[in-house]
């Protein structure tokens, strides 16, 4: 059930958008931390730009969500329609999102994460872009998927976030976009050279959030002082028996590489 909220009542809980409230910018808006009058928190999404083209993400958003339901994916509980541009209403995750997790706070902190909790969160992950693309009548592309857009609840269960991006898509079609959207270091080529949107372009970014969990370097990382591809080093790697260097030795040892193995062929 998605309940409709006036703008009065989500300005209150937000303290009128103060930036202490900010919980993170994405590409199609920002989020804001929200207290209602009975202590509920909420998180609260609107866009900063009034155009047609962020109108028809929000909608777009509205329209995917409205027919989701998997405890993997963040559960949209409200939207308030007085206002140029729609804004969302979620249920509030507590612990952040999956890159700070692996890469640090602005403070750049990293906290010590187990295989075991890592390749957890994958399988969940993956269960949800499982869900979005054959469990429900239209396949729906996610368009976006990267580990800042996988946030994680009380327990660290991944809940995949962000469908501003997101196409439903016929049977077995193939979606043309007029202006490819992701971002870069995920996206898939074969999406970035000729804008065929298909589940494949989640599956290749979702190989990407995989490769941060085992390496724990961001997409597009510096080595040195030269800026690098995870995707493209990692699969070079591969080519040349050095993956275990890419690796994040908190989480290799004796008797693990066939796991790893299996994993990078993955």
């Amino acid at each position: 059930v998605i309940y409709y909220t006036n703008k009065s009542s989500l300005n209150k809980s937000t303290h009128n958008y103060d930036r202490s409230r900010e919980l993170g910018i994405g590409g199609h808006g920002t989020v804001y931390k929200g207290i209602l009058d009975n202590n509920k928190v909420i998180a609260v999404k609107r866009s900063k730009i009034m155009n047609v083209v962020h109108t028809e993400e929000f909608v777009q958003e509205i329209i995917i969500l409205s027919q989701l339901n998997h405890r993997n994916v963040v559960r949209l509980v409200g939207c308030c329609l007085e206002v140029e541009v729609p804004i969302l209403v979620y249920e509030f995750i507590p612990n952040g999102t999956l890159s700070q997790l692996i890469h640090g706070n602005n403070d750049n902190r990293r906290l010590p994460v187990s295989l075991e909790d890592r390749l957890r969160i994958a399988q969940e992950s993956a269960e949800a872009l499982e869900y979005l693309h054959v469990s429900i009548n239209h396949p729906i592309v996610h368009g976006d998927v990267k580990s800042l857009n996988i946030l994680l609840d009380e327990n660290y269960m991944a809940k995949v976030t962000d469908f501003g991006a997101s196409r439903m898509l016929p049977k077995d079609a193939v979606q043309l976009m007029t202006l490819v959207q992701g971002t870069l270091g995920y996206l898939d080529p074969e999406y970035l050279q000729e804008r065929k949107l298909t589940e494949k372009s989640d599956v290749y970014s979702f190989g990407v959030v995989l490769l941060e969990l085992i390496t724990r370097k961001k997409a597009i990382y510096f080595d040195g002082h030269e800026e690098k591809n995870l995707a493209t080093s990692f699969l070079q790697a591969l080519k040349d028996n050095r993956a275990e260097n890419m690796l994040d030795t908190s989480i290799t040892g004796v008797g693990m590489e066939e796991l790893f193995q299996e994993v990078g062929e993955l």
